[in-house]
């Protein structure tokens, strides 16, 4: 299987990078801004194209290479790939790359070097990168991936050649899932469509009954809003079940980071860890870190939930503007709420509506307090 097949609805900008991958490595550039909106597979994408240029194949072949497999399970000596669990990307981290980049590779073509979120990157961060970006080490490659090039300063975008992603398709979406989950093709359906081309979101949902479950109350909630102390009991919910998923993924991340440990390290799973390795095996699950995970976890459920929301208004302006046969319902389950919905508010109600939500999702991203942003607007919300 190719190192491409499990990039989703990007069949232009695989065909690009495949054809550089195969090609003169004269003609490629050093610096690359991978964009694109959350659940495109940036960073999928960023792995696959340092796959095919490090691996002797290119990634193409049917059974992949030990480079090939290395490279994409974040092993690879020369593959660097830097993301983070915390608001933003540390300085030191960031000086510690610019050391690493102006090393040969030991082992590959290419020392490749992928950034998943140079968007968390502060501008004193980021002006550590500058000059490695511009002027790049004669076997290094950046692969830098955010969701715009609009969040990236200026200053990283005009030394970088830029790649822009699409919104998968639903039906892409769709396959992938039947294809490589093994997902039935009626719930793999409503997985997609409900994730709107995000496919992580989409594979949560397909997967998880409890996630998908959280969401259908989530929109029943805000269909049925009618005063403030539904809004304020509304806000509550959704905070506490945030807060629950986050400490769900990441306790059981803890257990298989703790099980790994074992396994490499020789030992059983029940078997005591020798006063050597404690210090070590403790601060795989850190109580701090494991904090701060949660704390960065519950804000990506929460901005999930706004995703969520604003599928609402979008489909109240689709049957508003009668374009339900061109491009579709989100929240087919709750057409009939909807419908009555799209009735009750005219079309600005409903722009306003998303100017809200637009709102908390700034104050969130500004570390307001998620139980007030919430409270405030679902009281927006209300029709």
């Amino acid at each position: 299987m190719s190192v491409w097949d499990d990039i989703v609805g990007q069949e232009p900008v695989v065909k690009q990078l495949r054809t550089l991958a195969e090609g003169d490595e004269s003609e490629l550039a050093q610096s690359w801004l991978i964009c694109g909106p959350p659940g495109s597979g940036r960073s999928n994408m960023a792995k696959a194209f340092a796959a095919a240029l490090e691996s002797p194949d290119h990634g193409l072949s049917d059974e992949p290479t030990k480079t090939t497999k290395q490279v994409l399970a974040g092993t690879h000596p020369d593959v660097r790939i830097v993301s983070t669990d915390k608001v933003t990307i540390g300085i030191d981290e960031v000086r510690e790359l610019v050391a690493t980049c102006e090393q040969m590779p030991s082992t590959a073509p290419w020392r490749i070097i992928i950034i998943e979120d140079v968007d968390r990157m502060l501008e004193r961060t980021t002006n550590v990168l500058l000059k490695q970006i511009e002027e790049p080490s004669p076997r290094t490659i950046w692969l830098l991936c955010a969701p715009s090039a609009q969040d990236v300063l200026p200053t990283i975008r005009s030394r970088t050649r830029i790649l822009n992603l699409g919104v998968p398709s639903n039906e892409a979406v769709q396959k992938f899932l039947e294809r490589n989950d093994g997902i039935d093709s009626r719930t793999a359906a409503r997985a997609a469509r409900l994730a709107e081309g995000h496919i992580g979101v989409a594979r949560m949902y397909a997967r998880d009954s409890q996630v998908l479950a959280d969401r259908d109350e989530l929109i029943v909630g805000v269909l049925n809003l009618r005063k403030a102390s539904q809004a304020v009991l509304l806000a509550d919910s959704l905070n506490a079940s945030a807060k629950a998923q986050a400490e769900s993924a990441v306790n059981e991340q803890a257990k298989k980071d703790q099980l790994e440990f074992r396994r490499v390290n020789g030992l059983k799973p029940d078997e005591r860890i020798p006063a050597d390795l404690r210090g070590a095996y403790n601060a795989v699950a850190k109580k701090a870190d494991l904090k701060r995970r949660v704390t960065r976890l519950t804000r990506d459920v929460l901005d999930r939930a706004l995703n969520s929301i604003a599928s609402i208004y979008r489909d109240v302006s689709v049957l508003q503007n009668d374009a339900e046969d061109s491009v579709g319902l989100v929240n087919l389950e709750n057409r009939t709420a909807i419908a009555e919905l799209s009735v009750q508010l005219d079309r600005e109600g409903a722009v306003q509506r998303m100017d809200a939500i637009a709102t908390a999702r700034r104050r969130l991203a500004g570390n307001g307090n998620a139980l007030l942003v919430f409270e405030a607007l679902f009281c927006a919300l209300i029709a």
